[in-house]
């Protein structure tokens, strides 16, 4: 009896927390000017439109490049980090730790503003590699934080064994490291895929008219016009964040992520 109420409770909000997502698809999908669930007709007019449109094409474009370089680059920040961290004890670990995690909890904004400002200093304003420079900044805890569970101690004696065996610590980490942390570091990349894509506080601060990601785009747009083409963008947000997870799974599987989780 206490089984099934929680299937029943766990199904009832999973069902709440996709209803957004029924209804934004739905509105996409609309034949009227104006946003309405359910749709008043059928049809894919409002994607051709979006698709049609070059600034969306460009914002889904620089959204992509700068979402994919930067959870590159938070991957390989953020594994030579985890590794430190949970391997080494040095003085001002705790401190090295919490200046690495403290982007989870201060306010994008600030960071924007702050990044904007020195960059300023610096010459590095509105540009790619100014995104990008924040968007790590940002990104790098999700990796971070999926990547230092996997360092038990049991992978440490696998590691130790190797290096008595004569590995260098490069074969080591490839060899005995890397596949243990391997769902950690997928689970990891793909919050901070996800968490750049969507990202909008930090973006704005150097976006220009040909630099702009898709949720800057979506934010300047709302605020001189409301229609079908606004959840058609979120409908293709909805798309790529799906084909991302099915992409994991296909890699590494969802249950193995599931399992190394607990």
């Amino acid at each position: 009896m206490v089984s099934a109420l929680v299937r029943i409770v766990s199904f009832a909000a999973l069902a709440y927390l996709a209803l957004p997502l029924v209804v934004l698809v739905g509105a996409s999908l609309t034949t009227t000017s104006f946003l309405a669930f359910p749709p008043r007709g059928l049809t894919l007019s409002w994607y051709g439109k979006m698709l049609g449109d070059p600034s969306y094409v460009s914002a889904f474009l620089v959204s992509t490049q700068l979402a994919v370089a930067a959870t590159i680059l938070a991957v390989f920040l953020a594994v030579p980090a985890a590794i430190a961290i949970a391997r080494y004890r040095f003085i001002g670990r705790g401190l090295f730790t919490a200046t690495l995690m403290s982007p989870l909890i201060l306010p994008h904004v600030v960071l924007g503003a702050a990044l904007l400002q020195y960059g300023g200093a610096i010459g590095l304003v509105r540009s790619f590699p100014a995104l990008l420079v924040g968007h790590v900044v940002i990104i790098m805890p999700f990796a971070l934080r999926a990547v230092l569970p996997q360092l038990s101690d049991d992978q440490l004696v696998l590691e130790q064994a190797s290096a008595d065996l004569g590995a260098p610590p490069l074969t080591t980490f490839f060899l005995v490291t890397l596949p243990q942390i391997r769902s950690g570091v997928a689970s990891g990349a793909t919050f901070a895929f996800i968490a750049s894509w969507i990202n909008v506080e930090l973006s704005i601060f150097n976006t220009t008219a040909e630099l702009t990601t898709i949720p800057v785009q979506l934010f300047n747009y709302v605020q001189y016009s409301i229609d079908p083409t606004i959840a058609a963008v979120s409908g293709l947000t909805i798309i790529v964040a799906a084909v991302v997870i099915v992409l994991l799974d296909l890699t590494i599987g969802l249950d193995l992520l599931s399992e190394r989780s607990r």
